[in-house]
């Protein structure tokens, strides 16, 4: 039996995270405000209809600096505050005007990237990079088997999770495909393990690339790190929340 260490949202799609102290998980959906909306380039064909893969997105595998953003959503208004050593602070309404935004994260943008246009949002779902409803679920051990690999220390906000557990052995997560798992009330089913991109390479602290993550995961014969889950039963998770396999 493990239990919950950390729960993390990103209400914009590569643009910010959030450290939140409890969540409540509906079946079949993405944790609330988790990548709810997200920010469309100038090539991208994605609208607020359906699904779109990240290649229709800026993130930060594309945009670096992307990293060393925070984010705070205000659920009861839907206004989203950004922050970033570069930049600043901003408050906007992702649903609204969004210029101000754009004027904004302009600065990070590579002049050789599409630029940020648009906002995309998707009724009922968060804009994950799975093609289904998902939640990350991280694994302690296996981050610190990461970092004895790299030889250093380097952030969990890395990984870019939802909800962060501890208690079970480096990547037991891997084996748990199609098993259910109570976390707190919820019960979540592991679909797939995470594939990783060079996102990870940059330092959630300046933006700047600074180790190469993917070498250190080839070590251990992939480059995968953390499980997607289905929501299977939805319920309140907190953190200290219980976390076992049924």
């Amino acid at each position: 039996m493990g239990t919950v260490t950390s729960l993390w949202r990103h209400p914009i799609k590569s643009h910010g995270r959030e450290a939140i102290s409890s969540t409540t998980l509906i079946a079949g959906q993405t944790m609330p405000g988790d990548r709810v909306w997200a920010v469309a380039h100038e090539a991208s064909k994605a609208d607020n209809s359906t699904w779109s893969a990240c290649a229709n997105f800026n993130r930060i595998s594309k945009v670096p600096a992307l990293m060393a953003m925070n984010a705070q959503l205000n659920e009861a208004s839907g206004v989203v505050t950004l922050t970033h050593p570069q930049l600043g602070a901003l408050s906007f309404d992702p649903d609204g005007d969004i210029a101000p935004f754009l004027a904004w994260v302009k600065p990070l943008m590579p002049s050789n990237r599409a630029q940020s246009t648009r906002i995309v949002k998707v009724p009922n779902r968060g804009m994950t990079d799975s093609d289904f409803p998902s939640v990350t679920l991280c694994n302690v051990a296996s981050h610190k088997a990461v970092e004895r690999q790299l030889g250093m220390d380097i952030s969990p906000d890395r990984w870019r999770g939802n909800i962060w557990i501890d208690g079970f052995s480096e990547w037991e997560e891997f084996d748990w495909m199609g098993k259910d798992i109570r976390i707190g009330a919820a019960i979540l089913r592991p679909v797939e393990r995470t594939d990783r991109c060079p996102a990870t390479h940059s330092n959630p602290e300046t933006g700047l690339k600074d180790v190469d993550v993917l070498s250190a995961l080839d070590a251990f014969g992939h480059q995968d790190f953390s499980v997607r889950a289905e929501v299977i039963q939805g319920g309140t998770i907190e953190i200290d929340s219980k976390v076992e396999l049924i």
